[in-house]
């Protein structure tokens, strides 16, 4: 029977980085994966092979093709005959996972990690060690790692089949709907309906919740609606989904809205009300692994479970289901299992919502830290007075920043914008690292740059911006 010092469920973000950095710290580790894709094991989980990856990979072609279409003409280009090649674009989007998730591969080649395609089910103790199945094979660890990931969550009154998918399915669409509805208002329902819409779909977004973007500052939820709105997404807010009825023709789907009953028709309906996590075929009844009343995993602050040597990272132990979160868990948990003090700062997590404009926000909110009980200020700079931004011909948007009013510790920055998913990293170094607002106002962004804004936005927290 093979025996391993680290043996990771789970080939997703969470998985294959822990996989990864565990065997740079001298474990001898597996990984053992069930994913596969067009019925071929495939490493990457779902962000890599049907999420994050592909998902941007199409957000960048149909803006492309926005943009020459609606765009160019402002900078003196005219485009005669444009096309699209709907198929191409679907095989770009699938050339761009296949070498990304043959990279990881690749990496596990590298690392000497053995890598086991299928099913990994946990068995039994054995003294300090743990007996797993992995894909019929019984082996043994000294610690597991469970990386299981999450799966969409169905909508009862419609569950994915036919012309009702969740992300994947929505992802390989043949053909570009005529009416495209999406259940859900969130980071994955709005990219995708955007994608759709730009390609030529009239799409209809139902959400549940009585507001766009909750989570997010209140000033760019508003500016982002405003703007989605006026690409033509048709947002309806609390909305009561009734009934949903599939034919061949398409999905009709009856809601209520503001107490009216509303029969709608769609080509294709997106679901995407949200992920659950995924320990199905695990074993944890079996060897009586903790889950809370949701599914999740139950670990403490250094991922250990109830049973000693098993852990647990990624979206199964909850909180944001975000790769990058998820990766920075696997770099922690390995170096803790190796002796060093691997953490992760879950007030600075960034978020991103790669639409057009893009959204981006790290730490509190303004709300938030008010009712916290903070003495608060803010500031603000639009990219309408920003050189890079006029030149590229995407002014929208602007950057806030919200600081302590008595120390000028740095809380949080929320930007909605062009190219701001790039922006954001900064300052969460500078949040990372306790900093102020004066610490990004003082630091030397290059001129003309769309960054020039983050910089502006913080020397306008003490109302001191220069070029407004």
């Amino acid at each position: 029977m093979d025996s391993y010092d680290v043996l990771v469920i789970g080939g997703g973000p969470a998985g294959y980085v822990a996989a990864i950095r565990a065997a740079q710290l001298g474990f001898k580790t597996a990984c053992v994966d069930d994913f596969t894709r067009d019925g071929k094991p495939s490493l990457g989980g779902t962000c890599l092979n049907v999420g994050c990856i592909p998902s941007k990979a199409l957000l960048d072609s149909s803006e492309k093709f926005e943009m020459i279409a609606h765009d160019v003409a402002d900078h003196g280009i005219t485009v005669d005959g444009l096309k699209m090649d709907l198929g191409k674009m679907l095989s770009r989007k699938t050339g761009v996972v296949d070498k990304l998730t043959g990279g990881i591969a690749y990496l596990f080649k590298k690392n000497k990690i053995t890598s086991i395609s299928g099913l990994g089910k946990l068995v039994r103790a054995d003294g300090d060690e743990w007996i797993v199945d992995a894909a019929g094979t019984e082996v043994k660890a000294r610690n597991v790692i469970v990386a299981t990931g999450s799966s969409p969550r169905e909508l009862p009154l419609a569950p994915f089949g036919g012309h009702v998918v969740e992300n994947s399915g929505a992802l390989a669409f043949t053909e570009v709907p005529q009416k495209l509805g999406v259940i859900g208002a969130g980071v994955i329902g709005v990219e995708l309906g955007s994608v759709w819409r730009r390609l030529g779909a009239d799409v209809t977004i139902l959400e549940a919740l009585p507001g766009f973007l909750l989570a997010a500052d209140d000033a760019v939820a508003k500016e982002a609606l405003k703007q989605f709105k006026k690409q033509g997404l048709d947002f309806h807010f609390s909305v009561n989904i009734t009934k949903v009825e599939q034919s061949d023709m398409g999905v009709t789907v009856t809601y209520t809205e503001k107490e009216q009953e509303v029969t709608a028709q769609y080509d294709k309906l997106i679901v995407s009300i949200g992920r659950i996590p995924h320990t199905s075929g695990l074993g944890a009844d079996a060897v009586g692994l903790g889950l809370d009343e949701r599914g999740y995993v139950k670990v403490d602050s250094h991922y250990r479970t109830n049973l000693k040597g098993i852990y647990a990272i990624g979206d199964v132990i909850g909180g944001a289901m975000l790769a990058h979160k998820a990766e920075e868990e696997g770099v922690a948990l390995a170096e803790q299992l190796a002796g060093q003090a691997g953490h992760v700062n879950y007030d600075v997590i960034p978020w991103v919502i790669y639409t057009s404009p893009e959204i981006a926000w790290a730490g509190l909110t303004e709300k938030a830290a008010k009712d916290a009980g903070l003495n608060v200020k803010t500031g603000q700079f639009p990219f309408s007075a920003n050189g890079r931004a006029l030149g590229h011909g995407d002014p929208r948007g602007f950057v806030k920043v919200v600081a302590d009013a008595d120390t000028d510790k740095l809380l949080g920055v929320h930007m909605v914008g062009p190219n701001v998913s790039e922006l954001i990293g900064e300052t969460v170094a500078i949040m990372e690292f306790g900093g102020s607002s004066e610490d990004l106002a003082r630091t030397i962004h290059a001129h003309p740059t769309l960054s020039e804004v983050v910089k502006e936005a913080a020397l306008a927290a003490d109302k001191r911006a220069l070029h407004m």
